[in-house]
Formats: structure tokens, C-alpha cells, sequence
């Protein structure tokens, strides 16, 4: 590998420093330094962040190719920012066998464009009724850590014990999608004076508080860990809020959509805005900014969720739930949390990065810019505006809500160990 020099950019926000690369990882850091036989990033002006983490990725390989593979999507990421992504169960089959996450694991592998850390599902199929096989997950070549049925709630109280108890053994975690699936039949959006007037099925907030408030209870009942999947309300917010007081093991993660839109936005009828945990009130969206700018949420994941045209361009409620995120992730945590002061930019490196891969127990990610670590680096320029064209995303689906928003910040680089996937907003 050549050596690449990234002259000036702000290191997490900070003074600007020079970065030399040399190989995979970073050699030195300071100023003025050397270009020598190094190819030169002139990055005034732009910061430098450690690569993207997310914990919460629909790669949809095997068994939805139309709407999303494995290579498509960490295109995606690595446009984003992203140099590593957790790819959730829910696939065709299920990711519950070590067999399935070690194919999702080596398509990764072959991709290049961002690690692949698969999600392996807690219960069999993703129905609730028996575990799955965590620990030979857990011993694949795969080394899964993380274990969600995500898309759906493990709403059996003894399952998810009996979870938490296992994944105890090799410090797992259980990513829980809090759904009480009783109170949220026929849902199609946010309970509350939106879906009163437009006389649509409402799921509503305790819905998910409930399911919270017992899952942080038995997570410190077993002493294991338990996090919480696109945390969207005030409530679940207290919850948390409260169970962290306790010295509780509990960790939770926002969308950058639950931080920026509202189900206001529903009266569209617009099924772009059709997604699990719903668009929430202003309220909610204002609790969450704060939670997250206060620690009491630890990260934003982009639960990138892409389905094909016929999907969404349909009717509201025969339309499928969810939106892709990872190329617009960084740039609406600009907008929401930077521009209005909430964070600074290594805030956002411990939201993005450095926590969602301690969370993870991922090696080589989400570690401090200096020398001798990996270079898996992300540069932003953070001046750049301009609105979201879906005809050029590198997914290979198109469901945005964000279409023609002007957005702030733009990726212009992405280093995996040293290689470059992005150069100058582009792929490499």
C-alpha cells in the first residue's frame, strides 16, 4: 500500500493536523509534516473522524438480493462514512445458524468496502419460541457478539432471560427491538393527534416503554447486557435514563430519522414515512436530541432498511416499514446535533464511532486518531450543502425521506486500513 499524507484537516473538530498513513495504519500525526513518496489529501478545512460505526444494518443478503447484497450495501456504508456495519438477522434464511453468519461474514470479507460484523438472531427463525444457536455463533469464524430478533420484539419474558443469562458467558449482548406486539396490532403510525384525525392504527409509546422498563429489569436481575434498537420516545428516554442511574449494564441507540422528522410529516400519506418504531411528536424528537447530546443515549444507528420500488410505491398500509440511512446518517446528525450546538464533532466520534463499537466488542474500530492505530478514518467536509439525490446513492434502493432536502456535510474520504474506498465523494 502507498502512503497517503491528509494535510490540515480538524481532527475530531480540533486544530488542524497533518495524518500520514503508511499502510494500514497511521503512522504519525502533527504539523508540517513530510509528504515524501505519499500521496497527498489537501483537507483544509474539513474534519477527520475515526470510521463510522453501525449497529444496525439491513444488508438483506440472503434472500432479499431486489432490495439490498451484501456489496451494495457497504457500498453504501463506505459512502456514508461507515468502515464497519452490523448486518441484522432478518434475511431469507435467518441468520440464526453459524452457518448463515459466517456466509454474511465472508460476503463481507469479498466486498471490501466496509467490515461486515454479522447480528446473530436470539431465537429460531425470529419467532420467539426457542433459542437460537448463540453460542456457535458466537465460536464461528463469524465471532458474533451481538444478538437481535430485530424487526420483531422477543416479547417472552422467560426467552429473553434465558438471553441474557447465555450471552453472559462471552460478554454478548442482546440488541432488543421493544415492541409489545399486543398493543401495536394493525399500527400503521405514531399513536397520538396525527392518527386521531387521520383515522390510521396507532402505536402507541408505551408499547415500547413497556417492553424497556422489563428488559432493564432482568438484564440487572441476571447481571448481563442488554441494549436498547432505535430508542424513539420521551418515556423510553426516562427509562434508560433511570436504569443507567442504577449502574445498570444498559446501552441504546437513535435513527438519525427519529432525530430529525415527525409524524406530522404522515399526513402525506407519503409511505417513504412509514417505518418501526414510527415517526414520533417535536417532543419526542427533542427529548432524543437531548438524551443523546447527554450520554444517556450512546449512539446513533442508522437501521438502514431498504426495500424495493413496488414496496413503497404503493398504498399506506400495504406499503413495508422502513428507510434506508447510511449515506445520509453523518449529515443529519450535522444538521440535528452539530449546527445547533448539542455536540461538537468528537461527540459525534464518540456516538458514531467510539461507543457503537465498544457496544459491539469490535476490534480495530472505533479507536483514537493517532499513531500505531488502524486507519479507519472518515473525512467530512462540513461546509458543504446540498440536497439528497437518490439516483445517486450507492444502495440499491431508493426509499429516502429525505429526497430533495438540502442537507449539511458531505463524505469526501473513507479509509479501510489504509485503502480508500471513497476518494473525493466518490467511490473508490
Amino acid at each position: 500500500m502507498s502512503k497517503i499524507l491528509i494535510r490540515g484537516a480538524k481532527v475530531l473538530g480540533g486544530e488542524p493536523l497533518d495524518v500520514l498513513i503508511d499502510g494500514e495504519t497511521i503512522a504519525r500525526t502533527g504539523t508540517g509534516l513530510e509528504a515524501g513518496d505519499a500521496t497527498v489529501i489537501e483537507a483544509a478545512g474539513q474534519v477527520l473522524l475515526p470510521g463510522l460505526v453501525d449497529l444496525h444494518t439491513h444488508l438483506r443478503e440472503p434472500g432479499r438480493e431486489d432490495s439490498e447484497t451484501v456489496l451494495t450495501g457497504t457500498k453504501a456504508a463506505a459512502a456514508g462514512g461507515f468502515t464497519a456495519v452490523h448486518a441484522m438477522a432478518n434475511t431469507f434464511p435467518v441468520a440464526d445458524t453459524a452457518g448463515v453468519v459466517e456466509q454474511v461474514w465472508r460476503l463481507g470479507k469479498e466486498s471490501g468496502y466496509c467490515d461486515v460484523q454479522p447480528v446473530g438472531a436470539v431465537t429460531v427463525g425470529l419467532e420467539g419460541k426457542q433459542l437460537a444457536e448463540l453460542g456457535a455463533m458466537h465460536d464461528s469464524a463469524a465471532g458474533v457478539k451481538v444478538f437481535s430478533d430485530d424487526g420483531k420484539c422477543v416479547d417472552d419474558a422467560v426467552i429473553m432471560r434465558r438471553a441474557l443469562e447465555y450471552v453472559k458467558a462471552f460478554d454478548g449482548v442482546v440488541a432488543q427491538h421493544a415492541q409489545e406486539p399486543r398493543l401495536t396490532e394493525g399500527a400503521q403510525m405514531n399513536e397520538g393527534v396525527v392518527s386521531a384525525e387521520l383515522g390510521l392504527g396507532g402505536w402507541p409509546a408505551v408499547a415500547e416503554e413497556s417492553i424497556i422498563a422489563r428488559d432493564v429489569l432482568l438484564a440487572a436481575h441476571v447481571g448481563s447486557r442488554v441494549h436498547i434498537c432505535h430508542l424513539s420516545t420521551a418515556g423510553s428516554v426516562e427509562i434508560v435514563r433511570w436504569a443507567k442511574s442504577k449502574g445498570w449494564d444498559v446501552t441504546a441507540e437513535v435513527t438519525p430519522h427519529h432525530l430529525l422528522l415527525t409524524d406530522e410529516l404522515v399526513r402525506s400519506y407519503n409511505p417513504v414515512y412509514k417505518v418501526n418504531p414510527p415517526l414520533r411528536t417535536e417532543a419526542d424528537v427533542m427529548a432524543l436530541r437531548e438524551a443523546l447530546a447527554d450520554g444517556t443515549i450512546d449512539c446513533v444507528a442508522t437501521d438502514h432498511a431498504p426495500h424495493p420500488h413496488e414496496d413503497k410505491d404503493c398504498e399506506w398500509a400495504a406499503a413495508a416499514m422502513g428507510m434506508v440511512g447510511l449515506e445520509t446518517a453523518l449529515s443529519v446528525v450535522q444538521q440535528t446535533m452539530v449546527d445547533t450546538g448539542l455536540l461538537d464533532w468528537a461527540g459525534v466520534a464518540d456516538r458514531m464511532s467510539f461507543r457503537p463499537a465498544a457496544i459491539g466488542r469490535l476490534e480495530g474500530h472505533g479507536r483514537p486518531v493517532s499513531a500505531g492505530e488502524p486507519a479507519n478514518l472518515t473525512l467530512v467536509d462540513p461546509a458543504y450543502r446540498g440536497a439528497v439525490d437518490p439516483a445517486g446513492f450507492a444502495s440499491r434502493s431508493r426509499n429516502t425521506p429525505y429526497e430533495g432536502r438540502e442537507l449539511p456535510g458531505r463524505v469526501t474520504h473513507t479509509f479501510l486500513r489504509g485503502r480508500a474506498t471513497v476518494v473525493d465523494g466518490k467511490l473508490a
